[in-house]
């Protein structure tokens, strides 16, 4: 498995454009682990990530403003540009590093988009963030009893909360969806919410 420690001596501020005269070396590393599939070429992995990693690093820092976050985008970006040239998915791989850029983006608004819909959702549960005493710790929400509540809600409630939290779907398109109006959903989603709210707190009581 290749070391995004190996990233390291690469400065944190290099710009994008200060790699481009390395681009047909990183083509050639690609074609290599293209070409020694379904084995694994891990020397050319390896070069290949070393390589990358500062420049995902850097797109990362630069869009998520997160040391951690642009962690995360730099290891799901690599481990998926990986699997893509194993299976030989990536169809020009003198394009490496467009493509790794693209998944870059891409992953990016994923994960806004997940930290967005997160937000909503921890927003929709107050009584689960109400400031703790130092000594007591916080109780995260329990994925297994908001599970059983959502699954006790009529269906028609049910079906209002996810497409709004799960989906993240504004009252309009989830109005459309289901053949009604959006005062109506946002009706239902409050009264849905309640219920929910009932049952979360109840389920917590009889822990």
């Amino acid at each position: 498995m290749f070391s995004l420690a190996a990233s390291a001596p690469y400065p944190l501020r290099m710009s994008f454009e200060a790699w481009a005269s390395d681009d047909d070396d990183d083509a050639a590393l690609a074609r290599r682990i293209v070409a020694s599939a379904p084995d694994r070429d891990a020397a050319a992995e390896a070069e290949l990530c070393r390589r990358l990693a500062p420049r995902i690093r850097l797109y990362g820092l630069k869009h998520l403003r997160s040391e951690a976050a642009a962690a995360d985008l730099m290891q799901d970006v690599l481990i998926m540009l990986l699997a893509k040239l194993r299976e030989g998915a990536v169809r020009e791989p003198q394009q490496v590093v467009s493509f790794a850029l693209g998944a870059a983006r891409q992953t990016v608004v994923d994960m806004r988009r997940s930290g967005a819909r997160r937000g909503r959702i921890l927003e929709a549960f107050p009584v689960d963030l109400a400031p703790a005493e130092p000594d007591e710790p916080t109780e995260p929400i329990d994925a297994e009893r908001l599970r059983r509540c959502l699954g006790a809600l009529p269906e028609r409630e049910r079906a209002v909360l996810v497409m709004t939290f799960y989906d993240d779907r504004p009252a309009d398109a989830v109005a459309e969806e289901l053949g009604l109006s959006a005062g109506n959903v946002r009706v239902i989603r409050h009264r849905g919410l309640e219920r929910l709210r009932g049952c979360m707190t109840a389920a917590r009581g009889d822990a």
